[in-house]
């Protein structure tokens, strides 16, 4: 999601480091070429405006023109600017189910923003990490199926759905589901609202109707990232007519230029809680100020993966499998289970792009042509075997069968050039030309 502005910034503080001295011309031209790459990266001019002003403030005093690396010294305050901007150090990101059971959350947002399979998201996260109950309610009377969609998120993340009632609306949903909840004794109720295509006065009336009858503890706007300076002004004029808690910011694994996370907070005065990062249910993480900056100035998120891995590695199996390398042993079997690990913890760029300096070296993970689509077919392979034949195959004897493969195929394909005719004037030697003027008898 950053790429692009972590690219243009490195680039920037490369030049800074270079130097052994900076003059306040020098960090005055790096700004300039700061602000312009906040710009491109879609973050609102108002926002870039005020943190070129806070790194500018100082940035130009003599602690860093004369520090001992004020290159470095200048990366480390637009670091601490671009934390304020996304929410300060103290910032928590997550949800808040700090309130009398049953806690209501209210999903809002415009169509294909990622709603409804961000409120699957929320309700697979509440119930495996928090353990608590939760009730998933579709109040889209609008776009069809969209009632039976959330009804088979609800089945895959292994929560309940609230059955569905022909001819109910909205508000009339809402109000059956606090009820069962409160019956049932649900911790949590997940409410999808219906979402538009665009902003209008029908759209506002509904949700704020909802929010009115429910009183949700958390009221969050699920926006798309892809959208860019769009999602900006969709979270304002939500904030502005109807109020919400937080943010959700989806698709953030896509190609986007990442400038709206920085404007989210400055121009709705709202935090962002959630980042989806992928399809999959799981695939949706907190967000914190200090490691999105990092990311974005091409320290990476360590933490990020660390907690990542943490969350999908077997911990007993992965130190059966540290013991067996450090004895010499490893077998097909192992490696399965190794591309196992990996598909668990997202794609291979998602991975890389936690990594610090990752960003130096993108045009050469690009030339090495990284497809996901190879560790599936690997692992494929791998299952196609034997637990014995995973132990016990050697590389020799896969390069044999592909060996007799490849010669097999050949012959075929000459058959079927030659025809029977040719095939009985030249006999064996024409199908295997090796033989040349040899009889094979």
């Amino acid at each position: 999601m950053f790429e692009g502005l972590s690219s243009k910034l490195g680039a920037v503080f490369d030049r800074l480091r270079g130097r052994g001295a900076l003059s306040e011309a020098d960090v005055t031209e790096a700004l300039r070429e700061v602000r312009i790459a906040l710009l491109e990266a879609d973050v609102a001019l108002p926002v870039a405006r005020d943190l070129i002003n806070q790194v500018r403030e100082r940035a130009v005093g003599q602690e860093v023109i004369r520090s001992v690396a004020p290159g470095q010294q200048v990366v480390k305050i637009v670091n601490d600017a671009l934390i304020d901007a996304l929410g300060g150090k103290d910032a928590t990101g997550g949800l808040d189910l700090e309130a009398p059971a049953p806690v209501a959350i209210l999903m809002v947002g415009l169509q294909g923003s990622g709603k409804t399979t961000t409120s699957g998201k929320i309700a697979l996260r509440v119930r495996s990490k928090l353990k608590r109950r939760v009730l998933l309610a579709s109040l889209d009377v609008h776009r069809p199926a969209a009632q039976q969609q959330l009804a088979t998120l609800a089945t895959q993340a292994e929560v309940v759905s609230l059955p569905i009632v022909a001819g109910q609306m909205p508000l009339e949903i809402a109000a059956r589901a606090m009820d069962v909840a409160r019956r049932e004794l649900f911790d949590v109720v997940v409410l999808d609202t219906a979402g538009r295509l665009a902003i209008d006065d029908a759209l506002m009336a509904e949700v704020a109707a909802v929010k009115a009858a429910v009183n949700p503890h958390e009221t969050l706007l699920v926006v798309d990232a892809m959208t860019g300076q769009d999602a900006v002004n969709t979270a304002r004029a939500f904030q502005e007519k109807v109020g919400v808690t937080g943010i959700v910011m989806t698709r953030v694994d896509g190609d986007a230029r990442g400038g709206a996370a920085l404007s989210m907070r400055a121009v709705t005065g709202a935090p962002i809680k959630l980042l989806g990062a992928g399809e999959k249910l799981d695939a949706l993480e907190d967000f914190h100020p200090e490691r999105i900056a990092g990311r974005i100035l091409g320290m990476g998120d360590i933490v990020s993966l660390v907690e990542r891995a943490a969350e999908t590695i077997d911990r007993d199996e992965a130190e059966q499998l540290a013991a067996r390398m450090q004895k010499g042993q490893f077998t097909l079997e192992d490696y399965a289970k190794q591309l196992q690990q990996i598909g668990k913890m997202g794609s291979l760029q998602g991975i890389l792009g936690m990594l610090p300096g990752v960003g130096k070296i993108k045009d050469q993970l690009k030339d090495a042509n990284l497809d996901e689509r190879i560790l599936k077919r690997q692992a494929a392979i791998i299952s196609s075997m034997t637990p014995k034949e995973r132990r016990a195959v050697q590389v020799q004897d896969v390069n044999r069968l592909l060996k007799q493969f490849d010669d097999m195929s050949a012959m075929m394909k000459r058959m079927n050039k030659m025809g029977q005719k040719g095939m009985m004037r030249g006999g064996l030697a024409s199908l295997l030309p090796g033989l040349g003027n040899k009889r094979p008898f």
